[in-house]
């Protein structure tokens, strides 16, 4: 591309942000990325009414988890600061007075209670009221009122608002990356409101010029604001900007697991999995957990996004951020809708714990084991020997402890339904003869118990599941485990010896 690439993402903190959200980020960071441009991350904080306290830190802090940083933002700085539209106030007025100016928009008197009235009349007639070329020319406003009568209630103090003016029966056509060439009838569309009673602009404004005034050559965000689209087009035009507009992509929704409608919260309450990046806590002190509580490692929960809508091309899966960066083109992003799978997420953090040493496991899991169950106490040697043996069962680092915990403990109880099937009246004469082998072996290695104990059962024609399952069941309490002569080496003779003895006492 000629043009320098300036894509933003430009979230409003009004909530936690949603993996929809994310996603929206990212891929305006890849393309950045890809086109050596540069990646903004501004704050649209217009609707005073509606923000959260902690919400921009909240996105802030996501974004950081995910390894997608700002070249320009409140925190990073830029030539275009600030990157708050709240401190940006006194910038939109000029331009909200150039629409009046020019005849592209006009100042509104009618009060939610008028609108409200007017709302429920329509709906009486079974019709459905809009603010628009049809119906301005009846309510309350610049176009209605003399130049003298607007004057008056302005000099009152009488509240009002700034609204669009739409051109009736005109039709409004733009080329978006994703979906082609998409196209608008005016004469459906309403007067949005551009400047509110409070002095401060719309998004539909503020949006506008920030993009205007920040240079972004690229607005990549929801499908949701393809509604959106013919206003801002003639808001650019309206303003003089037309040949400088950005291009426009709009991404494709992430749908609920089940294919139907958009991916919510509650869909995640109800079927548990996580659909924000980190926990939030709400204003009543309610928790909601988060990808990053959940245990999965940020460059899995990004490769699993990046996947939600963006095609590569090829039956790769695996990316790092560089081969995402290196890869991604908005034209290989679908516009249908991509359906999210927690099975599939779930996979994409089991194969990133597959890809990591046993060593960095073991110091994830070392301080795990900290938190969690501070008594344990073991070696980072002992861990990563562990870690190394049953990590290939495991998507998260807190299902390592389910698959050892029988490493750091003897089993307190016997699964019963395992006493049953395997502990019969021969059974502890078999085990007490295992046992002396355990004691006679040496060196004491999983290879030379595993033959001295396989020559006994074949010497003596036990069969293999008479003698294996009873001692599974004394060293770790059931029927479960990796191989069985890998835990008697890594406990050791005497742990083995014990957890034998303890088991025969117990079950005799």
């Amino acid at each position: 591309m000629s043009e320098e690439v300036r894509a933003r993402f430009a979230p409003s903190p009004t909530g936690p942000l949603h993996i929809g959200g994310v996603r929206t980020a990212l891929f305006n960071y890849l393309f950045a990325r890809n086109n050596n441009g540069k990646f903004i991350l501004r704050v649209e904080d217009t609707d005073q009414a509606r923000l959260i306290p902690g919400a921009e830190k909240y996105i802030i802090e996501s974004l950081r988890w995910c390894g997608i940083q700002p070249d320009e933002g409140g925190n990073a700085g830029g030539p275009y600061a600030p990157y708050r539209q709240s401190e940006r106030k006194n910038l939109y007025d000029g331009y909200a007075h150039k629409l009046l100016n020019k005849g592209n928009a006009y100042i509104a008197f009618d009060t939610p209670e008028e609108l409200d009235n007017i709302r429920k009349q329509y709906e009486s007639e079974q019709q459905t009221f809009a603010y628009n070329s049809y119906t301005r020319d009846k309510l309350r406003n610049s176009l209605t009122l003399s130049p003298e009568e607007v004057s008056e209630l302005i000099d009152k103090q009488v509240p009002y608002v700034v609204r669009f003016k739409m051109p009736g029966g005109d039709t409004v056509s733009v080329v978006d990356i994703i979906r082609g060439e998409v196209t608008f009838t005016t004469s459906m569309l309403d007067d949005k409101v551009l400047f509110k009673s409070d002095g401060l602009p719309t998004y539909h404004l503020a949006n506008v010029v920030d993009d205007h005034t920040m240079k972004i050559s690229h607005v990549i965000r929801g499908e949701e604001w393809l509604p959106s689209l013919p206003l801002h087009v003639l808001l650019y035009k309206a303003l003089g900007w037309e040949d400088e507009m950005p291009r426009f992509a709009h991404l494709p929704l992430i749908l609920k697991p089940g294919g139907k409608g958009k991916l919510s919260k509650r869909d995640g309450e109800r079927e548990g999995f996580p659909v924000f990046p980190l926990e939030w806590r709400n204003s009543r002190g309610e928790i909601t957990t988060g990808y990053r509580e959940w245990g999965y490692f940020p460059e899995a929960f990004v490769n699993m996004l990046a996947l939600l809508g963006w095609n590569p091309g090829t039956e790769q899966e695996i990316f790092s951020m560089e081969e995402l960066i290196s890869h991604f083109k908005l034209e290989r992003v679908g516009k249908a809708g991509s359906r999210f799978d927690p099975e599939k997420t779930r996979w994409f953090n089991q194969q990133y714990l597959q890809m990591k040493s046993d060593a960095e496991l073991a110091d994830m899991f070392q301080v795990w084991l900290q938190e969690n169950h501070k008594v344990i106490k073991a070696d980072k040697g002992y861990i990563i020997k562990i870690v190394g043996i049953v990590k290939e069962r495991a998507a998260f680092i807190h299902d390592l402890w389910d698959q050892s915990y029988f490493f750091f403990r003897p089993p307190a109880e016997y699964d019963q339904k395992v006493v049953k099937k395997f502990w019969k009246d021969h059974t502890p004469g078999v085990v007490s003869d295992i046992k002396k082998i355990i004691e006679e072996t040496d060196p004491y290695t999983a290879d030379k118990l595993e033959n001295r104990i396989k020559m006994y059962i074949t010497d003596n024609e036990l069969g293999f599941g008479k003698v294996m399952n009873p001692l599974r069941l004394l060293l770790v309490g059931g029927n479960f485990g990796p191989h069985l002569f890998d835990i008697m080496a890594l406990i050791g003779r005497e742990e083995t010896l014990k957890r034998i003895g303890r088991g025969l006492e117990k079950l005799q």
